[in-house]
C-alpha cells in the first residue's frame, strides 16, 4: 500500500482492530453501492467510530469520526431472514485520517495515513510468561457461541494478536476500545488491558 491512500469509511459504534471479523447488516443505498463497488473491485473501506452523529444519517445531520481506524475487506456476505443483506467484514490495518468529507451520496471519503504499527502479516511476538494469563482469558472468550461463529483465526503465541482480540472481546465501553487502538505499542496496550479488567472485575463482583 502507499503510504497515503483515499478510501471510503464506514462510521459505526463498534471498534474493529487487524484480524477482527465483523458482521454488518447493509440496508442504506449509500452502503448497498460501496458494498457493491468493493465486491467488484476487491477492495475494502475503512472502519472508524463514530464521535458524533449516528449510523444512519437524517437530513440535517452530520457525522464525526475519530481519526483512528481500521481499513476492512468483505469476506462474507448474504441476504439474511429480515431481507437485509449480510457482511462479513475483516480488518486488515490500521490508519489515521489525514482529511475527511462526505461526497454526493453522503458516503464519507478520507485520506488516510497507514500505521507502521497494527497490520495483519507481521512477524508473531512471542507472549512474556506473565501475560499467560491473558492468553488463557482469550481462550475462554473465544469458546462463546458468537465469537466462535465469526471463524476468526488467532495465533495465541503473538502478543500482538492476543492484544488485538482480547481488546475486541472485553465488555468495554467503545471509548476504551477506541483508546486501545490508537496506542501503537502492543506492550502498552496489554497493560492497558490489565488495567481495564482489573475494572471490570471489581464491577462485576461489587
Amino acid at each position: 500500500m502507499d503510504k497515503h491512500e483515499l478510501i471510503p469509511l464506514f462510521p459505526l459504534r463498534s471498534v474493529l482492530f487487524p484480524g477482527g471479523r465483523l458482521p454488518l447488516q447493509i440496508f442504506e443505498q449509500r452502503y448497498l453501492d460501496l458494498v457493491s463497488q468493493c465486491l467488484r473491485s476487491d477492495s475494502g473501506f475503512g472502519i472508524c467510530l463514530l464521535k458524533k452523529g449516528e449510523e444512519t444519517v437524517r437530513a440535517g445531520t452530520s457525522q464525526q469520526v475519530h481519526r483512528t481506524g481500521t481499513y476492512a475487506r468483505i469476506v462474507d456476505w448474504d441476504k439474511l431472514p429480515n431481507g437485509l443483506l449480510g457482511i462479513t467484514v475483516e480488518g486488515t490495518r490500521k490508519f489515521r485520517v489525514q482529511e475527511c468529507w462526505p461526497r454526493a451520496d453522503k458516503v464519507l471519503m478520507a485520506t488516510v495515513e497507514w500505521a507502521d504499527t497494527d497490520f495483519v502479516g507481521q512477524p508473531a511476538i512471542e507472549p512474556s510468561d506473565d501475560q499467560a494469563h491473558l492468553v488463557d482469558l482469550l481462550k475462554d472468550l473465544m469458546a462463546h457461541p458468537l465469537v466462535e461463529n465469526l471463524g476468526l483465526e488467532i495465533d495465541m503465541r503473538d502478543q500482538r494478536q492476543v492484544a488485538w482480540r482480547l481488546a475486541e472481546l472485553l465488555p468495554v465501553p467503545a471509548d476504551d476500545k477506541q483508546r486501545l487502538l490508537e496506542l501503537d505499542d502492543t506492550d502498552e496496550r496489554l497493560r492497558e488491558l490489565e488495567n481495564l479488567l482489573a475494572t471490570v472485575l471489581r464491577y462485576t463482583s461489587s
